[in-house]
């Protein structure tokens, strides 16, 4: 049976190492098809409609889809605290203010570009709006694709972006932005992508995901231990960003793993509780539909390695 990965355009995903790299399918020994979607919700329809048994895609979409009654399962980690809070000056954020409702408040009136409906951007801020009492002051405007928001913040039709840090990255560069609060801060812990299976798949393909899962795991320790080498292969399989571009993004967030911690699933589970009240889903989800740990603690037995950071 093939093994048909969903996964998007964010290159610190291992997805996009593992490609570029090119031999995966002599060390899997079977057929690996990949298939790029714009977000996670997109994703979760693939899943629904059989288009695929494997993806990459953060926690929140995948619970969403869950609660809709689609068969998946996390079995493994891959990366912590994937989204900054974006804008331009004279907008003030963190060091000069740690507030985060104070930085928060400067755009009532305004709208904020966030990428699709359900994605853990647009759960985070959508939490932060509604726990700050400022969700009717503040415009969540929902975008398929970065590039558009990029678009949009240069042409002054958003006054903030919430994102990737390949998002703040980007809008640095082409639209005058600055990180105005760090993942750290934002959420700590939370689970910026997992590794997600069709539940089928699961329960018939145990020797295949555990291959899957070595690689994948290996890539991570790639972006710790060789930062500046991953950049440079995944740069030039790219071709529209350069080196530097790449590892300013791995310096914004760079915690990296294939483990599922207590920590992992403590912060998944807060934003079940998130999507409840904000009313994406029906109802909480526990800890054991949304994970499967029995692969990713066989392969990867060891400490986990989030905290290491990358060398630089």
């Amino acid at each position: 049976m093939p093994l048909r990965i969903g996964h998007l355009s964010t290159f610190y995903h291992t997805s996009i190492l593992l490609i570029a790299q090119g031999n995966i399918e002599d060390v899997m020994g079977t057929d690996v098809q990949w298939k790029l979607f714009g977000t996670g919700p997109v994703i979760v329809d693939a899943f629904k409609r059989g288009e695929i048994n494997m993806a990459y895609i953060g926690l929140p979409p995948a619970i969403i889809g869950m609660d809709k009654g689609v068969k998946i399962k996390c079995v493994a980690g891959g990366h912590i605290e994937g989204t900054v809070i974006i804008g331009r000056d004279p907008y003030k954020g963190f060091p000069e203010s740690g507030d985060l409702r104070d930085i928060l408040k400067q755009f009532r009136g305004f709208k904020i570009g966030v990428p699709g409906k359900g994605s853990i951007h647009d759960v985070i801020i959508s939490e932060y709006l509604d726990r700050f009492n400022l969700k009717d002051e503040i415009v969540i405007v929902n975008f398929q694709w970065a590039d558009q928001i990029i678009d949009a913040l240069y042409k002054g039709q958003l006054s903030a972006a919430v994102g990737t840090p390949a998002l703040a990255v980007a809008l640095n560069r082409y639209a005058g932005g600055k990180i105005l609060y760090p993942p750290s801060k934002l959420w700590p812990g939370n689970p910026s992508y997992g590794i997600l299976v069709e539940s089928n798949f699961l329960n018939e393909q145990h020797e295949t995901i555990e291959r899957f899962l070595v690689l994948h795991e290996e890539a991570t320790a790639f972006f710790r231990n060789r930062p500046q080498e991953a950049a440079k292969i995944i740069a030039d399989y790219i071709g529209i960003v350069d080196e530097d571009f790449i590892m300013d993004t791995l310096k914004i967030s760079p915690k990296y793993c294939a483990q599922i911690t207590n920590e992992y699933i403590s912060s998944t589970l807060k934003f079940v509780k998130a999507l409840k009240k904000l009313g994406y889903i029906s109802r909480e989800i526990s800890s054991d539909e949304i994970f499967d740990t029995s692969l990713i603690r066989k392969t990867h037995p060891s400490k986990d390695h989030y905290g290491d950071g990358i060398s630089i």
